[in-house]
């Protein structure tokens, strides 16, 4: 299972870098960002990836430099910052998800629908969400 995971992870790190030019930990970044258009704080963001704040902060200096995303102050809270998508890297994540879900479809093709579904299931189980 790890072997197929690290060939699916190594086969999207590859495609992300030569067609735009990025990583898997932004697309993450950019992916969690992308599904809360209003921002999410740093904290926030971090515990949504499972990771440290000092891993996200590097990253979102890098996207904002960019233009990609944008911090703002947090209403009530001087010290905290919210991070959202710019429209340009709202339109710029619409183009890697596009791509990254093709890759993916690429990866799986050689399962029919009925494998695929059952794959999900015994993930599903393994995760512990329906047990």
């Amino acid at each position: 299972m790890l072997s197929a995971q690290r060939e699916i992870e190594t086969g999207l790190r590859e495609a992300l870098r030569v067609k735009f030019d990025s990583t898997l930990p932004r697309f993450d970044v950019m992916s969690a960002l992308d599904r809360y258009r209003d921002g999410l704080r740093m904290s926030e963001l971090s515990a949504k990836l499972k990771v440290s704040n000092g891993n996200v902060t590097g990253i979102v200096e890098r996207l904002a430099g960019e233009g990609l995303v944008e911090r703002v102050a947090v209403d009530g809270d001087r010290r905290a910052m919210q991070v959202r998508l710019t429209p340009t890297g709202a339109e710029r994540f619409a183009e890697m998800a596009t791509a990254h879900e093709g890759w993916i479809d690429e990866q799986l093709s050689a399962f029919d629908s009925d494998e695929l579904e059952q794959l999900i299931r015994l993930l599903e189980r393994m995760g512990g969400e329906n047990a």
